[in-house]
């Protein structure tokens, strides 16, 4: 009796459930508490806890929204990286009949987290809090299009989060890899809660991702300034559009493939084994039809954020605005044909694998067109190298190599080769970390100062740009050499002790990347320490010439109190040239909706949920699913969410704001 009232409130859930067993695990717990509860206690101790619900946590500023998601990016790329200096270390050591530090099972949920978190939690964090951002100072919108959803989707993105970080302490995670192919993420091969904890996760961050694509496709379509026509959009804003049209059609497959194969788990069904139809291959192909226009999801806004630094600092316009547009939509419409290129070794055919080899390789020409745009843009221009362009010249240098890689891999002969080796894990990061990363440590010192209205510190930066760019280089060329050895993927143990040099290089590439990471944290904190040193007095410190620099540095809540007009694609430049003046009266009110702690609960709720479904407490996931539904529906009849800035306080921020930047600004 009492095992089955246990059973029921919870579920699958036990004692043993708790990994007592695995030192590291029980560790770092340790860690994370203390460190959890010094946090609280600083908060308590400072009174910031009021400050941070009313300012921050139920905020519907779009401003407020993208600097929360680059936060959270950079939490999760503390934990992500952890993981792989896990992994590095373990093969490094694992030579000469040594198992190294890690079990098996213990690895295998090590390089599944990190692809998962690394993907999902750091890279489109990082994405969609930059163009969260920017996209509505660069239209000259007041905000985005829906304020409570963007702050919802926010919310969402951060359950999915605690969802994954609660499966370190709770259970355990998937072993599967980050894609959790079928058969091995049936419930015959995987029984335990780790998939159950990714499908989860995924299913909840992936409704944020969803909802935010909508909200930013309708806010670039409706909402741009008057006289901004598509061809007079900023490349940056270009690049937002594509990509989130891109999120728009992709992760609808995500959330269906993902509902049968909990369908698989949950309900014995068959979409995915080999039993009354199923097939493992419809698995494969669905996701990948979702998983390769994720590549260009993430590395679409990092090619803006490129076009709008290599402009700035080489003091040009950019070179072939019209090229640049047409390769980007080209990009995303070839996205859709180059899934099967994942799966050349899977036995589709020669027909097939020509298709998809040829569309593979003929996605890199406007790939390898913007790369031409930005030398010539930066072709007798007045170059200045700081820190953003740094990082840009990084990314040229490196995403060619990963480019040229990854045409190799479009040979279907050549793929069956190397496939399953390091080669291949080589040129995803060649791709993921030289395009996606640095594109975003460049837009982060770039858009610092409009966001905060200090640059960041030059020398601690150049020290995170040089480890991270020698440390890259150590760490994956390597793998190169190996895969082309015929060192295959996701091993922990190795026998032939040849390989071991290899494998310590690379470690040691990954304890560079660390000290990079750390100097980008020590970067943040002088900054901020110094700010007023570095304090912008200006309102343009990198003489940029787009439009959300016509704003002050931080922009008011309401981002404009008067619509910008647009007759020119590089608008503030066009500005200047006609001497603009910004009004000192005819201001009016503004109305602004008001902050709501409505995201915060509806995520609470999911995760709820989730964690229900993951642990089989049904009446936990019913009843936090049904309040869900019915918190969402009852928020809906809210209808008192705004508040009104007066003109005389809007007329008093212009007057100082036009003071700070001058008559002619």
């Amino acid at each position: 009796m009492l095992s089955q009232v246990w059973a029921f409130l919870f579920g699958r859930l036990s004692f043993e459930s708790l990994p007592f067993h695995e030192p590291i695990l029980v560790v770092t717990f340790i860690v994370v508490a203390l460190g959890g509860i010094g946090l609280v206690a600083a908060l308590t101790y400072y009174r910031l806890w009021s400050y941070l619900w009313h300012e921050w946590l139920t905020t519907v500023d779009h401003k407020r929204i993208g600097i929360m998601y680059m936060v959270l990016g950079i939490i999760m790329l503390l934990r992500g990286f952890a993981d792989a200096i896990m992994m590095r270390s373990q093969q490094a050591i694992a030579f000469g009949g040594s198992e190294g530090y890690l079990p098996a099972h213990h690895y295998d949920q090590i390089f599944t987290a990190h692809g998962v978190i690394m993907i999902f939690f750091v890279a489109m964090p990082f994405v969609t809090g930059l163009m969260n951002y920017v996209v509505p100072l660069q239209i000259g919108a007041r905000d985005v299009a829906f304020p409570f959803l963007n702050n919802f989707s926010f919310w969402m993105t951060v359950s999915g989060v605690v969802l994954v970080m609660a499966s370190l302490f709770i259970g355990e995670f998937a072993k599967t890899g980050w894609l959790a192919y079928p058969p091995l993420s049936g419930l015959d091969a995987s029984p335990d809660v780790g998939v159950d904890y990714y499908i989860w996760a995924l299913q909840i961050a992936g409704v944020g991702t969803l909802l935010s694509g909508v909200n930013l496709v309708a806010t670039i379509v409706k909402m741009r300034a008057p006289g901004m026509s598509m061809m007079k959009m900023p490349i940056f804003t270009w690049t937002a559009l594509c990509t989130n049209i891109l999120i728009v059609a992709a992760f609808p497959v995500l959330t269906a493939v993902l509902a049968l194969l909990a369908a698989d788990r949950y309900l014995g069904m068959n979409f995915f084994t080999n039993d009354l139809g199923g097939n493992a291959m419809m698995y494969i192909n669905l996701v990948w039809i979702w998983g390769h226009p994720e590549v260009y999801i993430l590395i679409l806004p990092a090619f803006g954020v490129f076009s709008e630094v290599v402009s700035t600092f080489s003091g040009k316009r950019l070179f072939g605005y019209a090229s640049m547009v047409y390769a980007t939509v080209v990009i995303t419409v070839l996205a859709y044909l180059v899934w099967l290129h994942h799966f050349f070794t899977m036995g589709s055919g020669a027909s097939v694998n020509s298709f998809f080899g040829i569309t593979t390789m003929i996605i890199s020409i406007p790939t390898g067109a913007k790369m031409f745009n930005w030398l010539f843009t930066m072709y007798h221009g007045r170059i200045r190298f700081e820190l953003p362009m740094l990082w840009s010249l990084a990314f040229m240098l490196t995403f060619v190599i990963g480019g040229m890689t990854g045409v190799m891999l479009a040979v279907p002969p050549a793929d069956f080769v190397l496939h399953n080796s390091l080669f291949l894990v080589a040129h995803f990061h060649n791709v993921i970390i030289g395009g996606v990363l640095f594109g975003m440590f460049a837009g982060i010192n770039f858009w610092f100062p409009k966001a905060f209205g200090f640059k960041l510190d030059r020398f601690w930066g150049l020290v995170s740009f040089w480890f991270w760019v020698v440390g890259f280089y150590a760490a994956f060329m390597p793998l190169y050499v190996l895969g082309l050895m015929g060192v295959t993927r996701r091993l922990r143990v190795f026998e032939d002790p040849s390989l071991q040099i290899w494998f310590v290089i690379a470690a040691g590439g990954a304890a560079l990347i660390a000290i990079g990471i750390l100097a980008f944290l020590i970067q943040l904190f002088v900054s901020i320490k110094n700010r007023e040193k570095l304090r912008d007095t200006t309102g343009d410190p990198w003489n940029a010439r787009t439009l959300e620099w016509s704003t002050s540095s931080p922009p008011p809540e309401y981002n404009f109190a008067f619509t910008p007009v647009i007759y020119d694609s590089d608008a503030w430049w066009d500005m200047k040239a006609r001497g603009y003046q910004r009004p000192l009266d005819g201001y009016r009110p503004i109305h602004m909706p008001k902050n709501t702690g409505a995201g915060v609960i509806l995520a609470g709720l999911a995760f709820l949920t989730g964690f229900g479904l993951v642990w089989y407490i049904w009446w936990l996931a019913l009843v936090s699913f049904v309040a869900l539904i019915g918190y969402a529906i009852a928020h809906t009849f809210n209808y008192d969410r705004d508040f009104t800035i007066p003109a005389e306080e809007v007329a008093e921020t212009e007057h100082g704001r036009t003071a700070l930047l001058g008559a002619g600004a």
